[in-house]
């Protein structure tokens, strides 16, 4: 299967620099596999399509503000993107550009309050950065304090309010980026949703590069996806255990959520409860166990979030809801509008 067989054409002006003034006013395609069939609709009217005893399964990860500015001894300057968390302030990240930051050398960060140890490489070219906070202080507040919160390099324009690129849910920090399905919502929304009888469970996976490594290979089944950490309660995994028992869907809000079920469900579907790191990639041809419905946004070509969506949809449906879209003039990507799979 090649690479090229999930490109499509976007004018660049449909990439949504900012996001809506309010959340849930985005619009809302609807697809539905079983009839082949597309609605235009908005992400408010959302609760319109559940039913009662389904489960929304949402990813609570929270963004940090991962992008920082560093000083390397001789005066020079790199900038680190922090993605995966190791344990303590250990952290795998990005260095731009990554010749600057050689294995033990110490950058500095906020003027000296902050300072950055290159522990090693990473296979993917990346670095482990050991940080410490100056006394008095730790790791956590100064990076919540100097960083900035790192909107994809698509979006040219200023984020003048980061907590837009945070969902309302968000709790547990860890991401590089945010789960952009989530955005939509509002905590009005989700009381409505709840109110309407469907069970709202939560997941944590925590974006990384997994999730936005482009895909260099010709080939989809070459390409290797970097890993992530997930982590689903007993109490999310007895709520979509229950539902679908019941006779209730599974709807996943974003593909981290999909990945985060599809990476703890056996083969008889059922959602077991744990921690994990995850590498799954899933393309078209993958059976999937726990995911009945998802909730997701319009992606990038050639991504293996496309990847992702056509194997839950079909490539051909998905590529043709996509050039709907276009000709629509949908708002994409990550502060663009949405996609709901039924």
């Amino acid at each position: 299967m090649r690479v090229d067989d999930f490109d499509y054409e976007l004018p660049e002006e449909l990439i949504a620099q900012v996001p809506l003034a309010a959340r849930d006013a985005s619009r809302l395609m609807v697809l539905t596999r079983s009839e082949h069939r597309a609605e235009h609709r908005h992400f408010r009217d959302l609760p319109e399509y559940l039913r009662p005893g389904d489960v929304l399964v949402l990813n609570d990860t929270r963004v940090i503000p991962a992008r920082l500015a560093a000083t390397r001894p001789t005066g020079g300057k790199v900038e680190i993107l922090l993605l995966t968390p190791r344990g303590g302030d250990v952290w795998e990240c990005l260095a731009r550009p990554g010749r600057r930051a050689q294995v033990g050398q110490t950058l500095t960060f906020a003027g000296g309050r902050m300072v950055g140890h290159v522990l090693s490489k990473t296979e993917y070219g990346g670095r482990v950065l050991e940080l410490r906070a100056e006394e008095g202080t730790d790791v956590d507040s100064l990076v919540d304090a100097v960083g900035e919160m790192p909107v994809p390099h698509y979006i040219k324009s200023r984020l003048d309010r980061p907590e837009r690129y945070q969902t309302v849910y968000a709790r547990e920090r860890g991401s590089a980026a945010a789960p952009t399905a989530g955005l939509h919502f509002t905590p009005d929304l989700l009381r409505r949703i709840e109110r309407a009888g469907v069970t709202i469970a939560r997941v944590t996976l925590h974006v990384g590069l997994g999730t936005f490594r482009p895909v260099k290979t010709e080939q989809v089944e070459e390409h290797v996806m970097h890993s992530e950490h997930y982590e689903v309660s007993e109490q999310t995994a007895e709520a979509i255990n229950s539902a679908r028992a019941a006779g209730g869907r599974v709807v996943a809000v974003g593909t981290t959520t999909v990945r985060t079920l599809e990476s703890s469900a056996g083969a008889d579907g059922r959602v077991m409860p744990g921690t994990g790191w995850t590498s799954i990639f899933i393309y078209p041809g993958y059976t999937f166990r726990a995911t009945d419905a998802m909730v997701t946004n319009f992606h990038l070509p050639k991504s293996t979030l496309i990847m992702m969506v056509s194997a839950f949809a079909g490539r051909d449906f998905v590529l043709d809801a996509y050039r709907k879209a276009v000709q629509e003039e949908y708002r994409f990507f990550s502060f663009g509008d949405a996609m709901l799979i039924l």
